[in-house]
């Protein structure tokens, strides 16, 4: 790290769904900042009551300007205290945060990751698949591209990690379904950490068939499994 550097910005990880899954690292940023930076001041708000913190809150979304960006990141530099978080879950992973931490560097400011919560993460750790190499996608293409999309991944030899919605995901594992090798596992998690978190390990079909059977409400991040060995 440069020394010659000054202000900071901490990116602070927010639980998904359990408020027991916030960190005391992250609490203790939250408390000390001069300002908190959120992607909506109303979620965060919330958040924040649970844990009796009041600080003035300044949104800082995916449409935010340039300008104030920048007006923040110098704000910063003149050693005002910021932390970001964003609706829930690590900033960064498929949220805003990233042009701030972007101009931050830019100018000589301090970024901090305080980790913590991440779906993505959750998924990894429960899948059962080694998981030493895997490539992440993000959100599945709503229309365009869609097939492409999941025959590049059903290419790869190591396992693949995507998002989908309450909407798309039965369809999804249907399009999926009419591709992938019939011996090769997924994992499917759904509402993660939420109250009605429920984790899916089978073939595609098994998947797809016992969701069908629960619920198909929620947010589910997709795991396809390594190709099977011949």
């Amino acid at each position: 790290m440069n020394e010659n550097m000054t202000g900071k910005i901490s990116f602070v990880a927010t639980p998904i769904g359990n408020l027991r899954d916030i960190t005391f690292r992250a609490i203790e940023t939250l408390r000390e900042a001069d300002i908190i930076l959120c992607e909506d001041t109303r979620v965060s708000s919330k958040l924040l009551a649970a844990f009796e913190i009041s600080k003035p809150l300044i949104s800082v979304h995916e449409h935010s300007s340039d300008d104030k960006l920048d007006a923040l990141v110098r704000e910063a530099k003149d050693g005002k205290r910021y932390a970001y978080i964003c609706d829930a879950g690590t900033p960064g992973m498929n949220d805003p945060g990233g042009k701030l931490a972007e101009r931050a560097f830019a100018s000589g400011v301090t970024v901090v990751p305080i980790p913590g919560p991440s779906a993505v993460t959750a998924a990894i750790s429960s899948c059962g698949f080694p998981m030493d190499e895997f490539t992440y996608h993000g959100f599945a293409p709503h229309k365009k591209g869609r097939k492409s999309f999941f025959e590049e991944m059903l290419a790869r030899k190591s396992p693949s990690i995507f998002l989908e919605s309450t909407h798309r995901i039965l369809k999804t594992l249907e399009q999926l379904e009419e591709i992938i090798d019939s011996n090769r596992l997924i994992y499917v998690g759904r509402e993660l950490t939420k109250m009605h978190e429920t984790v899916y390990r089978g073939t595609i079909s098994e998947v797809r068939q016992s969701i069908e059977k629960t619920s198909t409400k929620g947010e589910f991040i997709v795991i396809i499994g390594p190709k099977p060995k011949k």
